[in-house]
């Protein structure tokens, strides 16, 4: 899988484009999924956290992580296909680590690893699936040695997906 890093937002302690990489690998081989195109993790500042916010879940205000999975084309070979893009929002990232009382970097992987879960199809908008995202996040996670708190699993309200409006 190739990761595209785009930074739209200077942070400080910002988690290098190798990190980024190993935990969306991590995420797409626990589930055992195959992923040869790329994904884009775009770091956003609020107002544009918002703005997508807004224009693909007309919901106001910036939140943590967007998830747009890649659709293709009829027709179109899924060979090398990409996976999708991630929109995170840096400024809520921070916060919400703050908040929860767990490193940045912590809360990075998490919202990576959330957001690559809602491209391979995973959601959480009842509490059955909820409970099946929750477990495969906190295996990957531990996985990459970050905790297994639940206060770090559950990303609550602010996680959006472009696909699961209603959570």
């Amino acid at each position: 899988m190739e990761l595209v890093l785009q930074q739209a937002v200077e942070v400080d302690n910002l988690p290098d484009e190798a990190q980024f990489r190993l935990w969306a690998e991590r995420a797409v081989a626990q589930l055992g999924a195959e992923v040869l195109g790329e994904l884009v993790v775009r770091i956003v500042d609020e107002a544009e956290s918002a703005e997508l916010n807004q224009q693909y879940r007309q919901k106001s205000g910036s939140t943590n992580v967007l998830s747009f999975p890649f659709e293709a084309p009829p027709g179109v070979p899924v060979e090398e296909l990409p996976l999708g893009d991630l929109a995170i929002c840096a400024p809520v990232i921070i916060r919400e680590a703050q908040q929860q009382g767990k490193t940045e970097a912590a809360h990075w992987a998490h919202m990576v690893v959330h957001g690559v879960l809602h491209l391979l199809g995973l959601d959480h908008i009842d509490p059955q699936e909820a409970e099946n995202m929750e477990a495969k996040e906190a295996g990957i996670l531990a996985s990459l040695g970050f905790s297994d708190r639940s206060e770090e699993r559950r990303v609550g309200k602010e996680c959006r997906s472009r696909w699961s409006p209603d959570h």
